[in-house]
């Protein structure tokens, strides 16, 4: 090759390499802060990052399904799991501390989770400190070096696209069941959304005229999702701590939760079909700020006001995607 050659790369592959070292470039940064001080946000940030990079990878698999990909998949999957327990208690624990002053019941349920957050910060911190990057950056490496011999890189965009048209199918078809009255349908949604979200983040300048809007549209859909689970993890906890102490009365706490879980769960169905504004219906549609659809206040066409469908069961009345399946 002449020197003065330019190796000319595609778009798409620019954008994935870009997104590679830019997400990379975070969650060692993120990293290393919480290996430092394992406070509520830095293990906050640290899971954003990884589902960012997971994201990616997710992306990658679909379109050439590496065994180094499964790896980087199974390592950050793993690394999501060892830091749940720690981040909903961190949680749980500021939230108990702000309400404390209006609802003095929660005092001993705050002096239960501090305990539990001692206890989980000492193994989580000795896992985030022991943990090495070494293979991940071996394996990413590679996958950037295969990103540049990709040959068909207008087949390469399309495929892109579809991953994210599929991801988003995915999503509308667990919003399609779900059933108000078990919030576990709703969970089954954002985590399908949180996927689509990071993926929608990578592709969008590929798509013409993408609102920059929807990103923050986006982050606030999936924060109310947030604040039903949130509160459906305090309540389970607080059942927890309350069967341990048979003298402690936890009517006044439950009624308050109850109360905010279903205030949170109301806030949702209010806005919950915005969810049609963020990606195309189908493959071969066009993106609703390109049709110019009359959308109103929900996000929900106007010509089109279908209620929500009921939730698909099998014939034992059993919902049919399990929450294993959901969580992948």
């Amino acid at each position: 090759m002449n020197e003065d050659e330019e190796v000319v790369i595609n778009p798409s592959t620019t954008l994935l390499i870009e997104t590679l070292e830019n997400r990379w470039k975070t969650y060692r940064g993120e990293l290393k802060r919480c290996q430092k001080e394992p406070s509520e946000e830095a293990i906050h940030d640290l899971r954003v990052a990884t589902r960012r990079l997971l994201a990616l990878v997710d992306m990658l698999r679909a379109t050439s399904p590496h065994p180094r990909l499964q790896k980087l998949r199974r390592t950050f999957k793993n690394q999501l799991n060892s830091l749940n327990d720690l981040r909903d208690t961190q949680v749980m624990l500021m939230g108990v501390s702000d309400t404390l002053n209006t609802l003095p019941e929660l005092a001993l349920f705050q002096k239960y989770l501090a305990k539990r957050e001692n206890r989980l910060l000492k193994s989580t911190t000795k896992s985030i400190r022991s943990f090495k990057t070494t293979n991940v950056r071996r394996r990413l490496d590679s996958t950037r070096k295969a990103l540049l011999k990709i040959e068909n890189p207008n087949q390469q965009q399309k495929a892109l696209l579809q991953i994210v048209d599929d991801a988003y199918e995915t999503t509308l078809r667990r919003f399609r069941r779900i059933e108000p009255t078990q919030p576990a349908t709703i969970h089954r949604v954002r985590v399908a959304f949180k996927k689509f979200r990071y993926m929608v983040e990578i592709v969008s300048p590929l798509v013409s005229n993408f609102p920059e809007t929807n990103f923050k549209n986006m982050h606030d859909y999936q924060d109310m999702m947030g604040a039903i689970q949130d509160l459906e993890v305090i309540l389970s906890i607080f059942e927890d701590f309350a069967d341990k102490d048979a003298s402690y009365d936890p009517e006044p706490v439950r009624r308050y939760y109850q109360q905010r879980h279903t205030e949170a769960i109301n806030t949702y169905l209010e806005d919950m079909h915005q969810i049609n504004i963020f990606w195309r219906p189908e493959p071969e549609s066009p993106f609703f700020w390109e049709a110019g659809q009359l959308l109103d206040q929900t996000g929900a066409s106007k010509e089109s006001t279908e209620p929500l469908p009921e939730q698909n069961t099998d014939g034992n009345g059993k919902q049919a995607e399990t929450e294993k399946e959901a969580e992948k």
